[in-house]
C-alpha cells in the first residue's frame, strides 16, 4: 500500500480543498462557455478576470490582514495548489485546468526524456544554461489545449495581462497561447490593463503579479519589504475592484505560499544521497532524484535513511499512487517525475550550493506539502 501522500503534516487531505485548477474552468462556465462547470460557485458574469498573485499563501494573507485589508474583506475561500506548489506547476494550471500529471509542468526543474533536466521558467537546460525551445518547443512540452485558446474559439474576448518580458517567453507559449498578450510594466499599467480588457464585452481577463514572491524569496516571507509590497498588492486589488465594470467578477488567487528556510542540507555534500543517482531536479523544497538504471531501489533507501523525518520521500509509483500529482498521471508526463520524490517538511531545505547557487542562498522558498505552501485565497469580488 502506498503511504499517505494525498496528506499534509496537520492530516489535513489535500483534496478537500478544491485545487487552483478549477478556477478558470469555473469563470469559464460563468460566461456562459459550454463544457466547463462552476465548480467554484462564481455564477453568472459578463466579465471575469483572474488576478494571480504570485507567492500570495493564505496563511501569509491572514497573518497580515492590517497590510491587506481590502484582500481580507473580500468573500474568500481557501484553494489547494497541489504538487509541486511552484509557479511553472501553477500558471499551468490555470492555463490548462489541469492538474501537474496531466499538463506536465512537474517542478520548477524536471527532466525530459532524451533532453536532460530542463528550467521550466526559463526554458534553458538545467545543467549548462542552453536554450531548449529549440529542441524542446513549448507547444511539444505542454501540448494540450489551453483554457485560453478555448475561451478565444468560444468568442470570448481573452487577455492576459503580465510583464511585457513575458510576452514571448516559452512558457507563455506552453500555457497561455490562444490569449492576447497585454504586456505591462507596473502595477498602475496592470490595473489600467485589466480594466482595460474588461470593459469589452464578454470578456475574460487573467492579470499576472510577480514582485510579492520575489521580495519573499530575497528578505523572506512577512519580512518588513514583503509587508511593504503586501500593500502594494492590496492597493491594487482595490484599484481594479473599484472600477469594475456592471456585470464583471474579480477572483484573486495565487499559485502558491512559501516558508522561511531554517534548516539546510547540501545535497551535493551529502555522498550517501548521490550513489546511483544520474540527476536532481525540482528545487529547495521539493526534490526531483533520477536513479541510474537498477538503482531506485538503493537510491530510495538512502533518501529515507538520511532525511528522516524531514522530508516525505516517496518511489515514483507511490506518490503518483498517492495522488500527489493530481487524479491522474498521463504516460507522456510519468518519465518527468523522478524515480525518488522528496519533499521537505516544516522550514528544511534540500540545496544544491554551488550548482544552484542563486537559488539555494534565497531565504524565502516553497514546493512542497505544508499548509503554509499549499493553501491560497481565492478572494472574489463582483459588480452587478
Amino acid at each position: 500500500m502506498a503511504p499517505a501522500a494525498a496528506k499534509w503534516e496537520a492530516g489535513v487531505v489535500l483534496t478537500e480543498h478544491p485545487h487552483l485548477s478549477q478556477v478558470v474552468p469555473s469563470a469559464l462556465a460563468a460566461l456562459g462557455v459550454g463544457g466547463f462547470a462552476d465548480t467554484l460557485g462564481f455564477g453568472e458574469a459578463s466579465r471575469v478576470c483572474v488576478l494571480l498573485i504570485d507567492g500570495l499563501g493564505w496563511e501569509l494573507l491572514k497573518a497580515h490582514p492590517g497590510d491587506a485589508p481590502v484582500l481580507n474583506e473580500l468573500r474568500s475561500s481557501q484553494l489547494r495548489v497541489g504538487y509541486p506548489s511552484t509557479t511553472a506547476a501553477g500558471l499551468a494550471a490555470i492555463g490548462t485546468g489541469l492538474s501537474s500529471g496531466e499538463h506536465g509542468m512537474v517542478g520548477y526543474t524536471f527532466e525530459v526524456p532524451g533532453a536532460g533536466v530542463m528550467n521550466a521558467l526559463r526554458w534553458c537546460s538545467h545543467d549548462d544554461g542552453g536554450d531548449l525551445r529549440g529542441s524542446l518547443p513549448p507547444e511539444q512540452v505542454q501540448p494540450l489545449p489551453t483554457t485560453f485558446a478555448t475561451a478565444a474559439a468560444a468568442g470570448v474576448h481573452t487577455s492576459v495581462v503580465s510583464e511585457a518580458k513575458f510576452a514571448d517567453s516559452a512558457l507563455t507559449h506552453a500555457v497561455q497561447r490562444g490569449a492576447r498578450y497585454r504586456g505591462v510594466h507596473a502595477l498602475g499599467d496592470l490595473a489600467a490593463r485589466t480594466l482595460d480588457a474588461l470593459a469589452e464585452p464578454r470578456s475574460f481577463c487573467y492579470s499576472y503579479h510577480s514582485q510579492l514572491d520575489f521580495l519573499g524569496h530575497v528578505y523572506g516571507p512577512g519580512s518588513s519589504a514583503w509587508r511593504m509590497q503586501l500593500r502594494q498588492v492590496d492597493r491594487l486589488v482595490e484599484s481594479i475592484v473599484e472600477e469594475l465594470p456592471p456585470g464583471a467578477l474579480l477572483a484573486v488567487v495565487a499559485d502558491h505560499g512559501m516558508v522561511r528556510i531554517g534548516e539546510k542540507l547540501d545535497l551535493d555534500e551529502t555522498p550517501e544521497l548521490l550513489a546511483g543517482v544520474r540527476a536532481i531536479g525540482g528545487e529547495t523544497r521539493a526534490r526531483h532524484v533520477y536513479a541510474e538504471d537498477g538503482a531506485a531501489a538503493d537510491v530510495l533507501a538512502a533518501w529515507r535513511e538520511v532525511l528522516g523525518e524531514r522530508a516525505w520521500v516517496y518511489s515514483r509509483e507511490e506518490a503518483i499512487e498517492g495522488g500527489l500529482f493530481g487524479p491522474s498521471v498521463s504516460d507522456r508526463v510519468r518519465p518527468r517525475i523522478g524515480d525518488v520524490v522528496a519533499a521537505a517538511r516544516d522550514s528544511f531545505g534540500m540545496v544544491r550550493e554551488l550548482a544552484e547557487a542563486v537559488e539555494s542562498s534565497l531565504i524565502g522558498q516553497h514546493g512542497s506539502l505544508t499548509t503554509a505552501e499549499q493553501l491560497v485565497p481565492l478572494a472574489v469580488a463582483s459588480a452587478r
